[in-house]
């Protein structure tokens, strides 16, 4: 007969979690047995249900057991520990609440410390390290393995500062740790890149006598500590350690090397082991040695060690090297496909590559598991395809490969393809929200320019008491980066000080950015000099940070410095460093640089970097030489690169090489409503009104619509928001009033008089004028100026191109009114003062 076993609901669960005494006071059912003659259950009928992993059988015997008067205390401990490992193995969390919270009001209990650390285990692999917290902190005493339950909780659930932190408790109470300790600590000094913490924590490790322990080998093989490893290998060969390779394999590769020189022969598993171990620590040299091994020996077309050589060539990121070694299989299996496709998606420049052999496999019959669907998924977002995201997602529906891990990757994949409302929808759908998820929905509302949507799931994340992970961590940034939003901004800096995280890597780069989309270049020189050991995202975004503030001579300084500390850019540098010498009218130090990056450094240039040199040679009125770059280019021009020119032409009114570039700028990206705008814009500039309205048809026959300008501005505690003619604005009467009285000063003192020329639109002059002085940037800055004192800078950001009317207004507002006014807009950061621009009216 069934036992009825009554499932608590989460939040019964949880306020048992926090109050003990609450299970008691609430009426919970107990976990009782059905009525039955049967004889006292004993211990074996639970071992039973668990070898075979039948939790409900298992949960049964527990409660045919309590149900008897006066159970054997230890039996019933053998009890509750075999039904909470259980739940741990199967990732049971409502079950394993079910058993703690009748745990909490057993009378039977003989060891309270043993069944709190499986308690602590249970909830930690079952993903609530929240839990394993509010469990472990309740208990009055602790052995080493709670110690290590806890740690491994939080580690294992994307928290290693929460980890490394007990640590440090752990230590301060003089708790000596044993060898389960130190992997855990090492790994949570691996998920927040700090070395100098792992190799304290090996220092201990070594003292106490740990470093021959396999798992602590491991670990400091995660954070790359070859000399530690080099070391051990060292003492363990003096030491005449016996050569097994499944005893070896654990050390992944930098030992194995040490003894193949010492004169042992390795065989396939000590090949992989090393090849593992190479490809996890980007160690492409020992790789290549140990494939040119592989290949003496004939083994490189074996599938196992073929499988590796694809995976390792794929970390290294050597792609065409993982393809030539893919093509060696002889019989590739579904990890050999797999491992490639997900390379291929992975890598910005392959992910059509990834879709093609995904053809392949279905047409040879391979197996489809989902992790090579989420490889596919990954390069539908790559590439923008959002329809055949719906039929990939559709087909892991109908092959039943539709999991948890699917749908995180498609609120990601649909993000990625602009695709927000069905990323909504999926994320509505996940039951029990996770990092992940969380993550991905950020992520999401982030690229489709929903920051304040992301930055609302921060807080939810902070309410419901779950700790940011490292990708996590960079959307938030990304999130106050895209608002340009300082107080936001330096509020998310707070937060990673208070958190602990280290200035470095993504996270030093990503605030450099921050601080440079939000207008305070100086804050980003801070965040570069903070930062010791400088790589080369970290150099390249400082080098754009100075090119969208106008300061390109800086930049070509900073590049040559960089290239004195041996840093060798590549092809993004050159980008961000074309684009400095674009905003600052350097046209010779741009061809030189063009010409830097193919002669000294062998990079052949992508057709983005030629856009930036057609856009260079375009602002400063060389066309000819423009389309002459655009004529010999050894790529396709693409959309981009004619734009540049188009652009280049509209504003330096050559309307014959204007008009072949409109033509061939539609022909290639029909579907961009900005490409239409700026064609209407060049036949509206040369008085040309019925082919610019032709254009706007065209434009308004196919459903798409030009995006609206927006400006807003951060004044203490609130961002005021406008578009162009914006009658939304409580304070809207009195921002009029303030907006006519500075036209009127400016007319009167600094001799304004408005450029109607910039009004595409076929109307009386006096309309041109009433819609220049309602462009949202003016409305923005009438706003700050009614509710800020006179030395304060103002600061506007706006989603578009400034316009030429309005940056000749603002330079004349910044000398008359004598006020610094910043504005970013989509271009760069113009800087205004006394009535001048650091543009040089060069945008």
């Amino acid at each position: 007969m069934d036992v009825p076993i009554h499932i608590l609901s989460p939040t019964s669960c949880l306020s048992s979690l926090s109050n003990p005494a609450a299970a008691k006071s609430q009426n919970f059912r107990p976990i009782r047995a059905a009525k039955t003659s049967a004889k006292p259950t004993k211990t074996s009928s639970i071992k039973a249900a668990s070898w075979k992993g039948n939790l409900r059988e298992a949960l049964a015997s527990l409660g045919v057991l309590t149900s008897q008067g006066n159970p054997i205390s230890t039996c019933l401990d053998e009890h509750y520990s075999l039904a909470i490992e259980l739940c741990a193995a199967q990732r049971e969390l409502s079950c394993g609440k079910q058993i703690h919270a009748h745990f909490l009001k057993s009378k039977w209990v003989h060891d309270a410390v043993f069944l709190n650390t499986k308690l602590v285990c249970m909830y930690g692999k079952c993903g609530s390290a929240e839990d394993a917290g509010k469990v472990f902190d309740r208990m009055p005493e602790r052995t080493i393995f709670t110690w290590n339950a806890i740690v491994g909780a939080y580690v294992n659930n994307g928290e290693p500062l929460r980890a490394l932190k007990v640590y440090e408790e752990m230590r301060a109470l003089g708790v000596p740790p044993d060898a389960h300790t130190f992997p855990c600590a090492l790994k949570a000094c691996v998920e927040i890149g700090d070395l100098s913490c792992g190799s304290e924590i090996h220092g201990l490790a070594l003292k106490l006598g740990f470093t021959s322990n396999i798992f602590v080998v491991n670990s400091l093989v995660d954070i790359g500590s070859f000399k530690s490893l080099h070391r051990i290998a060292d003492s363990w060969f003096e030491s005449k350690y016996i050569y097994s390779c499944g005893y070896f394999t654990g050390l992944q590769g930098a030992i194995h090397w040490d003894i193949w020189h010492r004169g042992r022969k390795p065989d396939c598993v000590s090949l992989m082991s090393v090849l593992s171990a190479s490809g996890r620590l980007g160690d492409l040299l020992h790789g290549k040695e140990t494939h040119a091994f592989a290949l003496k020996r004939g083994l490189d077309g074996e599938l196992q060690i073929g499988n590796t050589l694809v995976d390792m060539y794929a970390k290294c990121g050597q792609i065409d090297y993982m393809d030539r070694a893919f093509r060696r299989i002889l019989h590739k299996d579904n990890i050999s496909w797999t491992t490639v496709i997900s390379a291929y998606a992975q890598s910005c420049y392959y992910p059509l590559q990834a879709l093609q052999l995904f053809r392949e496999v279905q047409l040879e019959g391979i197996d489809i598991d989902a992790l090579m669907i989420g490889s596919v998924l990954l390069a539908c977002g790559e590439l923008r395809l959002n329809l055949v995201a719906e039929q990939v997602h559709g087909y892991s529906i109908r092959r039943g490969l539709y999991d948890l891990v699917t749908q995180k990757t498609l609120i990601r994949v649909y993000g990625d393809c602009g695709n927000i409302e069905y990323s909504r929808r999926i994320f509505v759908m996940i039951g029990v929200k996770d990092v992940v998820s969380l993550t991905s929905m950020m992520r999401s509302f982030v690229h489709n320019g929903l920051a304040n949507d992301a930055l609302a799931l921060v807080l939810y994340m902070k309410e419901v008491g779950m700790e940011l992970d490292y990708v996590a961590v960079l959307s938030m940034i990304s999130a106050a980066t895209s608002l340009s939003v300082l107080r936001r901004g330096r509020e998310v800096h707070g937060y990673l000080i208070r958190k602990g995280y280290p200035l470095k890597g993504s996270i030093a780069s990503s605030l450099l950015d921050m601080y440079a989309c939000c207008g305070t270049l100086e804050d980003s020189f801070k965040i570069f000099s903070a930062v010791n050991e400088r790589d080369l995202v970290l150099w390249t975004s400082m080098i754009n940070s100075y090119g969208m503030h106008g300061r390109g001579v800086e930049a070509i300084g900073l590049f040559l410095k960089m290239e004195e500390e041996n840093i060798v850019p590549d092809h993004i540098t050159f980008l961000v460093l074309l684009h400095a010498c674009s905003h600052s009218a350097l046209v010779e130090e741009g061809k030189m640089v063009f010409e830097t990056m193919e002669r000294k450094y062998n990079l052949e240039p992508w057709p983005e970097h030629y856009a930036c040199l057609v856009d260079l040679l375009g602002r400063a009125n060389h066309l000819q030489e423009a389309f002459q770059v655009l004529r010999t280019m050894k790529p396709e021009p693409t959309a981009a690169v004619w734009c540049a020119l188009l652009h280049a032409c509209h504003v330096h009114s050559n309307k014959e090489l204007g008009v072949i570039a409109a033509k061939k700028l539609l022909e290639l990206e029909p579907e961009n409503p900005g490409n239409y705008v700026l064609v209407s814009n060049l036949y509206a500039s040369g008085n040309r009104w019925d082919d610019a309205e032709e254009v706007r048809t065209t434009m308004k026959g196919q459903g798409m619509k030009k995006e609206p300008a927006c400006s807003w501005t951060e004044i203490g505690n609130e961002v005021h928001t406008f578009v162009a003619q914006d009658k939304s604005h409580p304070r809207r009467d009195e921002i009029y009033q303030k907006l006519s009285f500075v036209t009127k000063k400016l007319e009167r003192e600094g001799g304004y008089v408005a450029q109607t020329k910039h009004v595409f639109q076929n109307v009386e002059e006096r309309e041109k004028v009433r819609l220049l002085n309602g462009h949202s940037e003016r409305l923005a800055i009438a706003c700050a100026l009614l509710v800020t004192d006179s030395k304060t800078q103002i600061r506007i950001m706006k989603n578009l191109r400034v316009c030429g009317d309005c940056h000749n207004f603002i330079k004349l507002a910044s000398k008359v009114l004598d006020r610094e006014i910043i504005v970013r807009d989509a271009k760069r950061f113009h800087h205004f003062r006394n009535g001048a621009c650091s543009c040089g009216d060069f945008w």
